[in-house]
């Protein structure tokens, strides 16, 4: 297999096609109780999927629609997320699709008690969480003092990709290292590394297959383009910005310099020289009041 075949698992349009398919439910299924450590009796048999828009009102809105959204046979729901970018508020929002998945479950009825889990699961390519929390991090509701877990309706998994920092496939030690060694490695996967994988994980090996550009239909690889547009786009959007909020901040700093030079009675020129701003600029701060 060909290192250029592989697409990237990070993109969301992949991840949908992975995971959010029926064709590739076995997959999703394998990747739920891998995650969550569900064995056994615990382990999900069945998986069947429910729309993904979160909000209807607002459902042109790409941020309320989650990319996997699906229920086990007992009813739990669970809501799988790739993160692309930092999201001011992601945490917030991610409280908010699990609070809708928990609340969509009441019928006409109102019959509160039959109410079941949600899992909301994020894959993420950038930190969410602060340095000293690892690459997978598992949080619910707990009692202050006594750490006791008595509301047991919701729980949150934060897997952060950055923080995962095992780079070969000899260093893999679990199912879910295997796992975050797809989403983060996948387009440098070697030939020899994929038979290495294979052997510990065949259902790992399918998610590869599945990103094999060569199966894909001429459909899905037009939307897989248009989205890596979208992307690049959305990428330069927020470099100009950030490049316009530092020389706003610049520029802040290089007023208040003046202004202060300006109250100590420092002579015009030297203030054009320390600080770059125009004659015109600095008599306009005069003007305001800032000479003494």
């Amino acid at each position: 297999m060909a290192l250029s075949k592989f697409l990237d698992p990070r993109n969301d349009l992949c991840f949908k096609k992975i995971f959010g398919t029926e064709k590739n439910k076995n997959i999703l299924i394998h990747f739920l109780n891998d995650i969550l450590g569900f064995a056994e009796a615990s382990a999900i048999q069945e998986v069947e999927f429910l729309s993904t828009i979160m909000d209807p009102e607002i459902a042109s809105d790409k941020q309320s629609i989650v990319d996997v959204l699906c229920k086990d046979s007992i009813g739990n729901r669970f809501v799988i997320e790739m993160q692309l970018a930092r999201d001011k508020g992601f945490e917030k929002r991610a409280q908010l699709y699990a609070a809708k998945a928990y609340s969509r479950q009441l019928d006409k009825s109102g019959n509160y008690i039959d109410l079941k889990k949600v899992f909301f699961i994020a894959i993420s390519n950038c930190n969410l969480l602060p340095e000293e929390v690892g690459y997978i991090s598992t949080h619910n509701i707990r009692d202050i003092k006594t750490n006791g877990h008595y509301l047991k309706d919701f729980q949150f998994v934060f897997i952060e990709l950055p923080k995962f920092t095992k780079s070969k496939v000899e260093q893999l030690e679990s199912i879910v290292d295997r796992w975050l060694f797809f989403f983060k490695y996948a387009e440098e996967t070697t030939d020899e590394d994929l038979k290495k994988i294979a052997e510990k994980a065949p259902i790992i090996k399918l998610a590869y297959d599945e990103l094999d550009k060569f199966r894909w239909n001429e459909k899905d690889l037009v939307a897989y383009e248009e989205r890596i547009m979208d992307l690049r786009k959305e990428e330069a959007i927020l470099e100009y910005r950030l490049d316009l909020a530092e020389e706003k901040g610049i520029e802040k700093g290089k007023i208040e310099v003046a202004k202060a030079m300006l109250a100590n009675n420092v002579d015009v020129n030297t203030i054009v020289k320390c600080t770059g701003l125009s004659i015109s600029e600095i008599e306009e701060l005069s003007v305001n009041g800032y000479i003494t």
